[in-house]
Formats: structure tokens, sequence, C-alpha cells
């Protein structure tokens, strides 16, 4: 299984303000609340917040396959506009992960994508598809920013019951 991987995003409007979903979005620690991928993530000292430069480390899950660790590093922090990290792993090339924060109306159009700026190799194919089983990583990465956003929504939204 090997497939082109270039860049791909999603996007949702949310009923919130650019800050307070950057704040969310930011504070990588709350990652694992969001994606379907993550299991933990940690700032690594010195950095204790996002700022350009800051690594932090993330344990990742997907498919069939154990945990495996990652770190990456921030590459864009503007408070209440945009937060973006790019990670680098063996075998399995970059990809900067980017979110934007649009003012709409009342509330935020927030947009998440990623952008492939290495690419995978032969033998990371082969790991995610022998190892993890993933048959479709591009329908899975459009998945999981899908489920990012909405749950982004969900922890930042006014409740039906607020309004």
């Amino acid at each position: 299984m090997r497939q082109q991987l270039t860049t791909d995003s999603v996007d949702r409007y949310i009923e919130a303000t650019p800050e307070s979903l950057y704040a969310v979005i930011s504070d990588v620690t709350r990652t694992p609340e969001l994606s379907p991928e993550i299991v933990e993530c940690t700032w690594i000292a010195p950095a204790t917040g996002p700022e350009v430069g800051a690594r932090f480390k993330a344990i990742n899950h997907a498919g069939r396959g154990p945990d495996w660790p990652n770190k990456p590093v921030v590459v864009t922090a503007t408070s209440g506009r945009e937060f973006a990290f790019a990670r680098t792993e063996p075998f399995a090339g970059t990809v900067e992960w980017r979110y934007r924060f649009d003012p709409e109306g009342t509330g935020t159009r927030v947009h998440e994508s990623y952008t492939v700026t290495k690419d995978l190799t032969i033998v990371g194919w082969l790991i995610i598809g022998g190892l993890y089983g993933l048959k479709d990583r591009r329908s899975d990465l459009r998945e999981g920013m899908t489920k990012t956003l909405d749950k982004l929504a969900q922890l930042t939204e006014p409740a039906a019951s607020d309004a």
C-alpha cells in the first residue's frame, strides 16, 4: 500500500472566539482530548508552551500496531490566528500540521490541514500497511481532522442549555 500524500484540509465553523480556540489547540497537552490518533503530549523542557521552536513529545496510536513517539517542533504560534508544527519520523518523512482561525460572524472558521514536506519512504509505507494495517492513510488523516474539529467544537461551544 503506497499512496501519494501531499496535502489536505478540513474546516468547520465553531461558535467560539479565535483566541479561545487557539488556546485549546496550542496547548498540545490537550491534544489527546481532540485527536483520535494522539495518546499523550508533553512539552519538552525548556518549552512550557506554544512558541516557535518549542518541541513536544507526542505518543501516537493508529491501526493495530504499537504506539509510537515523535517529537514535533512548533513552526508558527500566532495567538488567536494560527498554530502549526512539523513532525519528522524515520522512514515517515516530514508532515506539517496547521490550524488557522478566521473570525466569521459571532464565531470562528477553523481550518486544519497537513502538508507533506518530505515524502514517506517505501519502508514507511510497508510499516503503515503491514505492521499497522492501515490501507487508506489519506482517508484516515482526513477523518482524523474532521473528528478533531468536531471535538474542538464540543469542548468550546456553549451548551444548548446555555443559549
